[in-house]
């Protein structure tokens, strides 16, 4: 059996008095992923005798945008067509496969379904046209019902360390291997096959695949505050995750994938901050800066204390003698600068080399 343009195979009216139904699916709603085509009952293509599962020589068949039909005979696939436009159905010739936009992906998933007849093309027999919804499937809501591990790393600051977070959003995805889809998912359904079955399945192996797309955007140097601003990196990262149980398996793909909101807990905030603090210190002169503001703020803070001022500025200057270091001694040290022979030098010119000190230092 086989399908043939009919805009090719018609000749006159002759051809239309030889169809006997006409399978047509309307707009397939968002929620519907697999439907069942129906057969039109009124006007001269209406089979009023004909079994609901069997498809007449020279039936028309009609595919619209976003739908790839497949003829079904005894439970499996042995016609395909993704291409818009009507057809009509020809048992004499081979199976035929028109792709549309899916390439030979489809054309190999139908390749290996093959053609089979159990009953050698003789009643009993079941046959069925089915649609499937090829739009993008969107509006599908995420939420990690518990913290995951994100990896921080910051080369600069030398952290790498993991993180705690939550992270909330949405995600479509589109069935891109139809045949695979109709085998493995909703083979023979009696009438609808909805999204809804599919949904929690497929956020939980959305969660699960989470963590180690994280790690892979981890490595790229994105941090998770910087996440939303990267989200095709995130669904590509998803995509490698899950390609084996959605692709593979199912015959569907993870499209755009959408961050509302990704924190981390308050106390790995905190953390984070200190450890960002602590390596900005590391460079002297932030120190020093850091060191002239807290002693300005604490001698505005001794200069009001009516009480014992004296007292409070002598223990501001044993604390500074405790501490072993003071702000003069910092920026001395912040203005130290080295050659490229490798000598450390304070002045305007290398100790070793005598080189001039580079504008920039």
């Amino acid at each position: 059996m086989g399908l043939i343009k009919a805009i090719v195979g018609a000749t006159g009216g002759v051809l239309a008095d030889q169809w006997k139904e006409y399978f047509y699916c309307d707009a397939l709603p968002a929620n519907v992923i697999c439907k069942r085509g129906q057969k039109k009952t009124s006007g001269r293509s209406s089979n009023n005798k004909g079994d609901e599962n069997i498809i007449t020589q020279g039936s028309v068949i009609a595919v619209a945008d976003g739908q790839c039909m497949l003829i079904v005979d005894q439970g499996k696939v042995v016609d395909v067509c993704a291409e818009p436009g009507e057809y009509k159905y020809d048992s004499s010739t081979e199976p035929s496969v028109f792709a549309g936009g899916f390439g030979n992906g489809l054309i190999e998933s139908f390749k290996n379904i093959g053609k089979r007849f159990t009953f050698g093309g003789e009643a009993p027999r079941t046959q069925r046209v089915y649609y499937i919804n090829t739009k993008e499937i969107m509006g599908n809501k995420y939420g990690t019902p518990q913290t995951v591990p994100f990896r921080v790393v910051d080369q600069r600051a030398g952290i790498d360390i993991d993180v705690s977070v939550s992270c909330f959003g949405e995600y479509s995805y589109k069935v891109v291997d139809p045949v695979v889809f109709y085998t493995n998912v909703c083979g023979n359904v009696e009438d609808e096959f909805l999204r809804e079955n599919l949904e929690g399945q497929l956020r939980s192996e959305l969660l699960t695949a989470l963590q180690p797309a994280f790690a892979r955007i981890s490595e790229m140097g994105i941090r998770y505050s910087s996440v939303p601003a990267h989200t095709n990196e995130l669904a590509d990262a998803l995509r490698t995750e899950l390609s084996q149980k959605w692709t593979e398996r199912r015959g569907i793909q993870i499209g755009i994938v959408g961050v509302s909101s990704i924190k981390a807990t308050e106390e790995d905030e905190k953390m984070l901050k200190g450890l960002q603090r602590d390596t900005a210190f590391m460079d002297p002169t932030r120190a020093a800066a850091h060191l002239v503001g807290a002693q300005a703020e604490a001698m505005k803070t001794a200069a009001g204390n009516t009480n014992g001022a004296a007292m409070a500025f002598m223990g501001m200057g044993m604390a500074q003698q405790a501490g072993g270091a003071n702000a003069q001694e910092l920026f001395k040290l912040g203005q130290q600068w080295t050659c490229s022979c490798g000598t450390v030098n304070k002045g305007k010119f290398c100790s070793e080399c005598g080189k001039p000190r580079p504008a920039g230092d």
